[in-house]
């Protein structure tokens, strides 16, 4: 049986609003990973590392907007939406999904 998600409209409208408002930011994640995959092996590790750094401030964003969003709601409420947004968040943007469950 199919079941609607009770936080998927406002969970897409924020991950669209951190697409556009992050667009830069992905941009630089995708530079990035092209940069770490083309890069020598003397580069590649620093190559990486600008890239995780750069992950990891996109995930940072992210998990800020929804922990002020759950803050809003009452505590089971807020655990779902918290669940609902991070699978969200692993399905249409995976680079931020690795680790937004640790934020």
């Amino acid at each position: 049986m199919f079941r609607r998600r009770r936080f998927a409209d406002i969970i897409s409208r924020q991950l669209e609003l951190f697409e556009r408002d992050s667009a830069e930011l992905i941009r630089e994640c995708e530079a990035a990973e092209e940069a770490y995959d083309q890069a020598e092996r003397d580069e590649a590790e620093e190559r990486f590392g600008d890239y995780q750094d750069l992950v990891e401030t996109g995930t940072e964003i992210l998990a800020d907007l929804r922990d002020h969003f759950a803050a809003t709601l009452d505590e089971a409420a807020g655990e779902q939406y918290e669940a609902e947004f991070n699978e969200a968040v692993r399905r249409r943007l995976p680079r931020f999904g690795l680790e937004i469950e640790n934020r």
